[in-house]
């Protein structure tokens, strides 16, 4: 089955973002052409202005010369442009002319800018003469032509001059009205080719910052995370902080840490269970072995006997699993050949008792490592006492220990299949249902290594028998 690869937060955050500005962007333009389209605006620039404000001011005399009058718009206007200047002229000739007006504009310009309906004149960059605008406009003096301008030279600048200018020509069909067949197709263009970079610098701008935004947002759903990794058997009351957890998090944190909470409390109420029941039965069973010791020497009261034996062991390893949950500022450093030495010397009566021989082989250099000496104690113990129960009884049991931080427990009975070596380390697990043993000292001694950062395993090689090797860290 093909695993599911959950999908990234960040991710998912970056591409809607983008998205959503890409839409934003177009609704935006949308909305703002709708806009122009049914206001229909006219934006003007200052000459521009300039005829507008004189158009209203255009008038006949009792005569019918043509001449302007001072409107309150004009006047304000001039406030405003000092420098204006302006040229009215109508169709038979007649001419207003007001400001200082540059020479160029003083001449007649023909017959082209006479039938122009409106056209803006300027000149190089280089060129200090100024730029002009030119309109025929309906007044009440009849259509004239406005030719004005609010400055006469470029010398009168305030600084700095900024002239955008866009013409936008729809194509027409024979009777004057807009061919959008033929306009739409050349506007899209436009409108991706002023979209695109637009879009691509949202994009990308969002690409480089919101990972790290995101990042930044989530650092400490991160870091509660790695401390839910750290969470072990020995850790089991602890609770993740959800002082950094985003809000829509927190309440994910807080149920986890109910759900901490419950289960330490479970597994407390459970171990306490099994420490008082095997506490209980520890006065039955020494009853139960002081009258059987009392009974004839026979084979059912040796058969009894063993079964005792191995009814006190199950209870005695029952209280072993309280050593798990001592803590670990109870480590001291100490010398493995010393423990090693001293539980062989307790086991040594047992083990020729059960028919074997006992040998311990100590490290050449100190081993020096850093441990709950009960623990490792107990652990060593388990190891020892299965090889008892499983050696076969009879050859020789070594407990030997290197400078490497390792303990072995080696017998010459008939072994641990490979392909057992693992499964033996489950509790309750045993090769031979019938057997003495009640299948928890390889667990235990297993629980105990992992306690201490070290390992436990079964050795495999050409050697008569099983080696179980525990591995502790050295401290130098």
């Amino acid at each position: 089955m093909k695993k599911v690869r959950a999908r990234s937060l960040q991710w998912v955050l970056v591409r809607r973002l983008i998205l959503l500005q890409a839409a934003t962007l177009l609704i935006f333009i949308v909305l703002s052409a709708a806009a122009l389209w049914i206001a229909n605006p006219r934006l003007l620039i200052d000459n521009e202005a300039a005829v507008a404000a004189i158009r209203g001011a255009v008038d006949r005399d009792g005569n019918g010369r043509l001449i302007v009058h001072e409107t309150g718009e004009l006047a304000a206007f001039r406030q405003g442009f000092p420098n204006v200047w302006y040229i009215v002229r109508d169709g038979s000739g007649q001419s207003v002319r007001f400001g200082n007006i540059p020479d160029v504009y003083a001449r007649n310009f023909g017959d082209l800018l006479g039938e122009a309906d409106h056209a803006t004149i300027g000149f190089s960059e280089d060129d200090l003469r100024p730029e002009a605008y030119l309109e025929k406009v309906s007044t009440k003096a009849g259509t004239v032509q406005i030719l004005a301008a609010t400055r006469s030279s470029r010398n009168e600048t305030d600084g700095l001059e900024v002239n955008i200018s866009a013409t936008v020509d729809v194509a027409r069909n024979p009777d004057g009205s807009r061919n959008w067949e033929k306009a739409l197709p050349a506007l899209a263009v436009i409108i991706i080719i002023l979209l695109l970079p637009i879009v691509l610098v949202m994009g990308t701008t969002t690409l480089v910052t919101t990972p790290a935004v995101v990042r930044r947002s989530f650092a400490g759903l991160v870091e509660t995370a790695r401390q839910a990794a750290r969470i072990d058997i020995g850790t089991r009351a602890m609770q993740l902080p959800v002082k950094n957890v985003p809000q829509e998090i927190a309440p994910l944190v807080h149920a986890f840490n109910q759900a901490l909470a419950r289960l330490a409390q479970g597994y407390d109420r459970h171990n306490r269970f099994l420490t008082d029941a095997a506490h209980e039965l520890r006065t039955p069973i020494a009853i139960l072995r002081t009258r059987a010791e009392l009974l004839k020497q026979e084979p059912q009261s040796a058969r009894l006997l063993h079964d005792i034996e191995r009814l006190s062991h199950l209870a005695q390893q029952l209280l072993d699993h309280q050593l798990l949950d001592r803590p670990a500022d109870q480590c001291r450093i100490i010398d493995l050949t010393d423990l090693g030495s001293r539980v062989a010397a307790d086991f040594a009566p047992l083990a020729i008792e059960a028919g074997y021989d006992l040998a311990f082989e100590p490290a050449p250099n100190t081993a020096r490592v850093e441990v709950n000496v009960l623990q490792i104690e107990r652990a060593l113990a388990n190891l020892v006492r299965n090889a008892i129960d499983h050696g076969g009884g009879s050859g020789t049991i070594t407990i030997a220990v290197d400078a490497a931080g390792g303990v072995e427990v080696r017998d010459e009975g008939p072994g641990i299949p490979v392909e057992e070596h693992e499964n033996v380390f489950e509790p309750f697990y045993r090769l031979q249902p019938q057997s003495r043993g009640a299948g928890l000292g390889l667990n235990l001694a297993r629980q105990i290594a992992l306690l201490h950062d070290g390992t436990i395993r079964i050795l495999a090689g050409s050697w008569r028998g099983a080696r179980i090797r525990m591995e502790l860290p050295v401290r130098s």
